[in-house]
């Protein structure tokens, strides 16, 4: 089994989470306004996020195949990035629930702490894609037609 294959399944059933937050905030804005426009724009902004970066955590691990890194190493960074996806959508909905609108919050720390978790993910896998020379198929550049 592939280092990565559980994070796969794992970002493939937090997908699903992720379908049935759309479902609720659905029917939270369709019911009586039992939320307020503040809550609704940090209830969007962390099921975007998460949406968005667990898609992108399935071509990370696909990319991750491209790289010469050992079973270790794409392992820490597969939990990297995915520790970075939970904290940065999560610290959203965090906002959502003890944050006030104009001020900051230990959600708005913990969006900022998945962002820097992100970018080291996506720097490491950057690197790795340089140092393997771009030798496997679809990394190499393609000749010029000169």
């Amino acid at each position: 089994m592939r280092p990565t294959s559980r994070m796969i399944a794992f970002t493939l059933f937090a997908i699903v989470t992720v379908e049935f937050g759309g479902w609720s905030l659905l029917g939270m804005l369709t019911s009586q306004g039992t939320i307020s426009e503040f809550e609704e724009q940090f209830f969007r902004a962390g099921h975007a996020h998460a949406g968005v970066l667990l898609t992108l955590a399935l071509v990370y691990f696909v990319l991750m195949d491209r790289t010469d890194f050992d079973a270790r190493r794409r392992r820490l960074l597969g939990l990297t990035l995915l520790t970075g996806i939970l904290l940065q959508s999560g610290g959203f909905f965090l906002h959502m629930l003890v944050g006030e609108e104009g001020g900051s919050s230990s959600g708005t720390l913990i969006t900022r702490i998945g962002a820097v978790l992100l970018a080291v993910a996506l720097i490491g896998l950057g690197v790795g894609i340089l140092r393997s020379g771009g030798k496997q198929e679809g990394l190499q550049d393609s000749p010029s037609s000169t």
